[in-house]
């Protein structure tokens, strides 16, 4: 069984994605997953789909949550994957 991939959209200056990355670290602690960091103002792309969301939290390509970011969610998320 593959890894999850875990994909954080995230800005600077954003409170939510800085408890969004606490939440994440909290996980990384108790279970495998890869983790990776984008910062949307690099890509217009990124910018456009989820400028007003994020932070967003993809794993293995699908949206799981996003905005307020909650532990629970993630981690059912996680194991199901």
């Amino acid at each position: 069984m593959e890894m999850p991939i875990l994909t954080l959209y995230t800005r600077t200056r954003c409170p939510l994605c800085e408890q969004a990355e606490k939440v994440i670290a909290q996980l990384k602690e108790e279970m495998d997953f890869s983790y990776v960091a984008n910062e949307i103002d690099q890509s217009d792309e990124w910018t456009e789909k989820y400028g007003l969301m994020i932070p967003v939290i993809e794993i293995n390509q699908m949206l799981v949550q996003y905005g307020q970011i909650d532990y629970f969610t993630i981690k059912e998320a996680l194991e199901a994957n």
